[in-house]
């Protein structure tokens, strides 16, 4: 039972994933693009590292590590990358 969650939680992180690759086909502007595709990375990888912690609950300081670094810093490079293509379209 465990086995088929752990696999619905990594399907479904995958899906995230597939749902953020979509996102950048959609004709919006490149920040909306840009808050999709970091918003739905992020949760992918989480959903991905949860399943691998169902799997591998030995190695639960090391994923719950990769859990916080993937919040702060998929929010931080996207939020760097948003500020950084607005002061070029303002120049």
């Amino acid at each position: 039972m465990m086995q088929l969650f752990s696999l619905l939680l990594i399907g479904g992180g995958f899906v995230f994933w597939l749902f953020g690759a979509i996102w950048l086909l959609t004709d919006r502007s490149l920040l909306w693009k840009l808050h999709g595709m970091t918003v739905s990375d992020t949760l992918g990888s989480i959903l991905i590292v949860c399943g691998l912690l169902l799997q591998a609950p030995a190695e639960w300081p090391r994923l719950l590590l990769s859990i916080i670094s993937l919040v702060i810093w998929g929010t931080t490079l996207g939020y760097i990358l948003a500020y950084n293509l607005r002061q070029r379209a303002e120049s």
